[in-house]
C-alpha cells in the first residue's frame, strides 16, 4: 500500500508526480498488469522455466569470455 503525505506548500502536480514514482517503485503497477488476466499455473511455470533457461544461457556465455 502506497501512502503519500502532502508536504507544506507542495503543489498538486508535485504530489501527483511523487505519488506516481512511489507506485512505480513499489511494483504495484507491474503487479496489477500481471493480474489483469488469469494465467494458468502451467503457463506461470513455463514462463519461469524459460526465464531460468535464458539466465543460465547468459551466464554460460559470460563464463566463456
Amino acid at each position: 500500500m502506497v501512502k503519500l503525505t502532502l508536504r507544506e506548500r507542495e503543489s498538486i502536480q508535485e504530489a501527483v508526480r511523487r505519488f506516481r514514482k512511489l507506485v512505480e517503485r513499489s511494483g504495484l503497477k507491474k503487479e496489477m498488469r500481471r493480474r489483469e488476466y488469469y494465467e494458468k499455473p502451467s503457463e506461470i511455470k513455463r514462463r519461469a522455466r524459460l526465464r531460468a533457461e535464458r539466465r543460465a544461457k547468459r551466464l554460460r556465455m559470460l563464463a566463456n569470455l
